[in-house]
């Protein structure tokens, strides 16, 4: 399916695969009727807001192909007890702002929100979880490759309210660099009302181990080799989230692609 203006997307239970490709800003409605599997490739799009019902499980993975710069504003709401899988491939060289917001509403619903991301150009990412019912798990996943001329910029907050007893939200964020004076910035928050949860976050910015690195070489390989090898492993379990076996191989081919053409730059 290509989508080129405002649409109403009915998850009914198959995998669905779909396209972005529009000149201007467009609203999508995702409407949950069974568990689905949901792949979103974004060729072009001034602008994605986005507004979804998440009844059932759902698995989403965005994969930014965008060569123009590009704006996403989201909200999910998991009104069930439900397990939502939210992902985000971000290879291209473009400007990304995204703004996601994720409201746990019915006990023992769960999300998971991960973004692999290959930075060569700015991104900003605003992700925000809110456990809002008791025994709610929130989850938030961020790896990225920070690259010469990379920006990077996150900010993530785990909130459990008032009330959400026996809830757990727990972040991991590491950004990776293999040089000196690429920019990276993440700022994970907690922000935590209820006495009777779990709530744990990780983060690391840096270059990567000189020993590494020097292994790597006295075995044969360049440095934009072992750029390229270390950033594979790094980014391609994002394509994980969705099992449809001939997509993900398609998008491993084009995660090696992407990274040996931006590695080479």
């Amino acid at each position: 399916m290509r989508i080129q203006d405002n649409a109403v997307i009915e998850l009914t239970g198959t995998y669905q695969n779909i396209t972005i490709d529009t000149d201007h800003e467009i609203d999508l409605k995702i409407d949950s009727k069974a568990d689905t599997e949901l792949f979103f490739r974004i060729l072009k799009a001034k602008k994605i807001n986005i507004d979804a019902d998440i009844l059932h499980n759902c698995s989403i993975l965005f994969w930014n192909d965008s060569e123009e710069e590009i704006e996403t504003i989201e909200n999910y709401r998991v009104s069930s007890a439900a397990d939502l899988n939210l992902a985000y491939g971000e290879c291209n060289n473009a400007k990304t702002a995204r703004k996601t917001n994720v409201l746990l509403g019915h006990e023992h619903s769960n999300a998971l929100l991960s973004t692999a991301s290959l930075i060569s150009t700015d991104k900003k990412y605003d992700l925000v979880l809110t456990n809002n019912q008791p025994k709610t798990n929130s989850q938030i996943r961020n790896y990225a490759v920070v690259l010469n001329g990379g920006r990077l910029m996150i900010d993530a907050v785990g909130k459990i309210v008032k009330g959400a007893r026996k809830s757990e939200s727990h972040q991991v964020s590491r950004a990776l660099s293999f040089e000196e004076g690429q920019s990276a910035t993440i700022l994970p928050e907690l922000l935590i009302d209820e006495n009777d949860v779990q709530a744990s976050h990780a983060m690391s910015i840096g270059k990567v181990e000189e020993k590494d690195l020097f292994y790597m070489m006295s075995r044969g390989l360049s440095l934009k080799e072992c750029t390229k090898l270390i950033s594979l492993g790094y980014l391609l379990p994002i394509t994980e989230t969705i099992s449809d076996e001939t997509l993900k191989e398609t998008l491993r081919n084009e995660l090696e692609r992407k990274i040996s053409e931006l590695c080479m730059m």
